[in-house]
């Protein structure tokens, strides 16, 4: 267990003496207690940044308030995050002194009164692409390599997550189906459709039942040139690199895809309990976000229920 052992308080301004540092062991030990790599993934970024922050003024991990708090959240939305990140951020932190709580670190959690901003669950910031620019999109990936025409082809075919996509194996791979892990750990079926399988075929040139032997069971599907994982940093500038050849001009990102995949499930009348399943959203208004016609009036109930009354 990690006590109070990990306590050292930082006074001074030293580059070779931060939080990070420091406090590495109760901060590894908190990331670990999450089943999830996505949610350890974010909640290390958010750490960092907030130790990052406090290595600034000279203040220790373990002896911050929630002055100092109230003063991060003020900086990062300084720094252009959204309201949604700043809540993310300040979430993570909480927990953060929540566990700390539990090994005996600290006795308060600072961050439990801090305002957090307000966010609209029915909205969304992200912008779709259009049916064409998701179109180009996939022509440029066929054109650059059999490993952006997979990923791109997922994406936009069955919205995952990039994560999601980045560790499945070669061994969830069928003809008509993935098999990934969501948010959580938990495995997932996701459907193929056959184009996307087949390019999956381009890169990997095998599917789960044709694999030999146990040691391709379990390899990535999606790797550098050297076998090693693809990281989502270059994954991402794949996508971003492959938009401009499109000649997008949007912000682009492997969520943008995925909202693209939402957008255009929902347009062609995918009823949204559906979606939701697809998508692995926990909560129906998470979905609701990709739903751009919800709010025409030619779609509101009072037409079809107001017809029994005429």
């Amino acid at each position: 267990m990690v006590g109070m052992s990990e306590t050292t308080q930082i006074t001074v301004r030293d580059p070779q003496v931060t939080n990070a540092r420091v406090h590495a062991g109760l901060l590894g030990a908190w990331v670990a207690s999450y089943p999830s790599p996505n949610t350890r993934a974010s909640y290390t970024r958010d750490a960092h940044l907030f130790c990052e922050f406090l290595d600034a003024g000279g203040i220790d991990l373990l002896a911050a308030t929630r002055a100092h708090l109230d003063v991060f959240a003020r900086a990062r939305t300084a720094t252009g995050d959204a309201d949604t990140t700043v809540a993310r951020r300040l979430a993570a932190v909480s927990a953060f002194y929540t566990y700390a709580i539990t090994v005996d670190a600290v006795t308060i959690n600072p961050a439990q009164y801090v305002a957090r901003p307000a966010v609209d669950q029915d909205h969304t910031t992200t912008a779709a692409l259009s049916r064409r620019e998701a179109m180009r999109l996939l022509d440029a990936a066929v054109a650059d390599s059999p490993r952006s025409h997979a990923l791109v082809d997922l994406l936009l075919s069955t919205g995952v997550r990039i994560t999601e996509a980045l560790t499945a194996t070669e061994a969830g791979l069928f003809r008509d189906r993935l098999i990934i892990r969501r948010k959580g750990g938990k495995k997932a079926v996701v459907a193929l459709p056959e184009h996307t399988a087949t390019a999956f075929y381009g890169l990997v040139g095998i599917m789960g039942t044709e694999v030999a032997t146990g040691h391709e069971a379990d390899r990535l599907i999606f790797t550098t040139r050297t076998g090693a994982p693809w990281a989502r940093t270059n994954a991402h500038t794949t996508l971003t690199r492959l938009a401009t050849r499109a000649g997008i001009t949007k912000p682009m990102s492997s969520h943008v895809l995925r909202h693209t995949h939402a957008t255009l499930a929902l347009d062609l009348g995918v009823p949204l309990h559906h979606l939701q399943d697809s998508l692995g959203h926990a909560d129906p208004r998470t979905t609701r976000r990709y739903d751009h016609s919800r709010k025409r009036l030619t779609h509101s109930s009072a037409h079809a229920v107001g017809q029994l009354f005429d």
